[in-house]
């Protein structure tokens, strides 16, 4: 079961969350998200435990526990969404000279 892990310190580490959740049983991996323009923690990050009923205690037990001065708020991860594509420049969103549009008289 994926478990996303939110409101995080800045401070805490990849390791130091994969033992935030050990003591509920195997955690297959633990990932803090950074950004990749300055290199730092994003506040949050991603647990995959093999046991689901593990999984489950654990999201019960740590959501809104303490770590760092902070409450930390942990749920089961959703899959992440498709979004549609909202990028190109193929003559949409009012910008003049240029892409398909120019030949249309």
């Amino acid at each position: 079961m994926n478990i996303y892990v939110s409101n995080l310190s800045f401070n805490v580490q990849d390791e130091d969350l994969r033992e935030f959740f050990t003591p509920y049983g195997e955690v297959t991996s633990a990932r803090i998200i950074m950004d990749k323009a300055t290199g730092q923690s994003r506040g949050f990050g991603f647990v995959e435990m093999s046991d689901d009923a593990a999984a489950k205690k654990a999201i019960e037990e740590l959501n809104n526990a303490t770590v760092e001065g902070r409450n930390i708020k942990v749920t089961e991860a959703r899959p992440k969404e498709d979004k549609p594509f909202r990028g190109g420049n193929n003559g949409g969103g009012g910008y003049k000279g240029g892409g398909y549009k120019k030949d249309r008289w």
